[in-house]
């Protein structure tokens, strides 16, 4: 476990860096002038003029250049993300505001996923080869293969335009929450209802399993007591490791559904050429890939039997 924690942290340090030198290279790469897209940001596009583009030059030096970097670099080791070039508040303070709303969108989508892709998952590896299993595999294959930006216009389609049931877009009521974190849900649930199924499968083939049985216990019984262990492990595990995936979809659905969350401001930063802004955002979200690995370790850890034993 100790090792788990050391590794981790040290893997946060690489990824702080890493991110911040990416993200700062790829800023530099993207065509046109850079503070005339902030001054355009600041003033509106009607508004801006060369003025305008040389005050806030003057106000702002070179935004990446080399010693902006450095100097936002050793304001990241004094826990300062800096200020963006745009609003020019605390980045810290807006990556709070927005990061609360992405984590209410992800974790309600993670929440969502797990009650989905692991239920099919369950009643298709009871009946291996049955009607089930093959609704399943069909569900799967088909949420799979479709970019989650299309499953978002086609639930806005079906859910809000035709039926009239939720809101197509919007933020600050619950009902605004379902349609963004539902499209999320289904894409992960696609591939925890097939992990679901395999490691089902696997259990019920093994020895433990039919001692279990020959005990005298049933399948639910048995399911409830030792197979849910085992599903859990590779099912967290997944999950940890698609959350690389979730951070992109939540750059595409947030955008989407209007929802202001850090994926949101994202792509506002990387159009409006906020160096900071970006450096802070990306930062956050890779710190948070970090994290939940480092927690779906532990979790895994706690669940596998064969780690209570050692």
């Amino acid at each position: 476990m100790i090792q788990t924690l050391g590794w981790r942290l040290a893997q946060a340090g690489m990824v702080a860096f890493l991110v911040a030198f990416l993200s700062f290279l790829m800023m530099q790469a993207l065509p046109g002038d850079m503070v005339f897209r902030i001054a355009a940001a600041r003033f509106g596009y009607d508004n801006v003029s060369a003025e305008n583009a040389e005050l806030v030059r003057t106000q702002i030096g070179d935004p990446a250049g080399v010693d902006a970097f450095l100097s936002w670099i050793s304001g990241l080791l004094q826990g300062d993300l800096g200020s963006s070039l745009v609003s020019g508040e605390k980045v810290s303070a807006e990556i709070l505001h927005q990061f609360g709303a992405t984590a209410q969108l992800a974790g309600l989508a993670i929440l969502l996923s797990l009650l989905i892709g692991p239920t099919f998952g369950i009643l298709a590896g009871m009946r291996p080869q049955g009607w089930m299993d093959r609704v399943t595999l069909l569900f799967a294959s088909s949420l799979k293969a479709t970019p989650q930006f299309l499953l978002g216009l086609f639930l806005i389609v079906l859910l809000s335009i035709e039926l009239g049931l939720l809101p197509s877009a919007g933020y600050g009521k619950p009902s605004h929450l379902v349609l963004p974190s539902l499209t999320l849900a289904l894409g992960l649930s696609a591939s925890t209802a097939r992990i679901t199924r395999e490691a089902l499968v696997q259990a019920r083939s093994s020895d433990w399993w039919r001692f279990a049985r020959w005990k005298g216990l049933g399948e639910r019984s048995v399911l409830a007591r030792h197979g849910l262990r085992h599903i859990a492990v590779p099912v967290l595990t997944l999950v940890a490791a698609q959350f690389v995936a979730l951070m992109e979809g939540v750059v595409v659905v947030e955008t989407i559904f209007g929802w202001p969350g850090i994926g949101h401001a994202l792509v506002h930063a990387v159009f409006h050429r906020d160096v900071p802004m970006v450096q802070g955002t990306a930062l956050v979200m890779g710190l948070a890939f970090v994290a939940v690995n480092m927690l779906a370790d532990i979790a895994a850890r706690m669940l596998d039997p064969r780690e209570a034993v050692q």
